[in-house]
């Protein structure tokens, strides 16, 4: 499932959207600011980072090839 680079990508950039979301949210009083919740935005963006980078990474290697 994860073989696809394109869907790496995809997931990715959901996942560094989410991250610059949930902090806007939090920061107009939408959302509480709780720690579990600054803690999973953090780690939404960071995870979207380094997934959307190795998915980038994996697409040029195929077309190379």
């Amino acid at each position: 499932m994860m073989n696809s680079p394109r869907l790496m990508v995809t997931i990715g950039l959901i996942l560094m959207l989410l991250g610059i979301i949930l902090p806007f949210l939090m920061l107009i009083h939408i959302l509480e600011s709780t720690f579990f919740l600054n803690f999973f935005s953090w780690g939404a963006s960071v995870g979207g980072l380094f997934l959307g980078v190795i998915g980038v990474a994996t697409w040029v290697r195929t077309r190379r090839e």
